[in-house]
């Protein structure tokens, strides 16, 4: 069975930086693409990030551009988000995905961990 494991939230100020993790368990990780999505209170869920299954291409939703990174490394079967400057508006739980090889849909999900920024 398919397992996803999220880690590294918590509470941050404005400005700070966080760094998530998702460990994956359960399938060839090396042959499929990973996405990153947040839900904040009163929202729907949204995209926030994917990478390829090789890693060499990455994807970004454009409210976090530039201040958020994904990465993976295959050997460790793990997924990161590393988030920079944060904004009070990041507050969400985040959760890690599988992402399915012949459509842009998410088979799989982390049970979600929660990142709060205060201002």
């Amino acid at each position: 069975q398919v397992q996803l494991v999220e880690s590294g939230g918590g509470l941050v100020q404005a400005g700070g930086s966080l760094r998530l993790s998702c460990a994956a368990s359960g399938l060839r990780f090396s042959n499929y693409g990973m996405g990153w999505f947040r839900q904040a209170p009163g929202k729907e869920r949204e995209f926030v990030a994917r990478i390829s299954s090789s890693g060499r291409m990455t994807y970004y939703a454009d409210s976090v551009k530039g201040r958020f990174t994904i990465s993976r490394d295959n050997a460790k079967n793990t997924v990161y988000l590393q988030m920079n400057s944060l904004k009070p508006e990041d507050t969400a739980v985040y959760y890690c995905a599988v992402r399915d090889r012949s459509n842009d849909v998410y088979n799989y999900w982390g049970q979600g961990t929660q990142v709060t920024v205060s201002s």
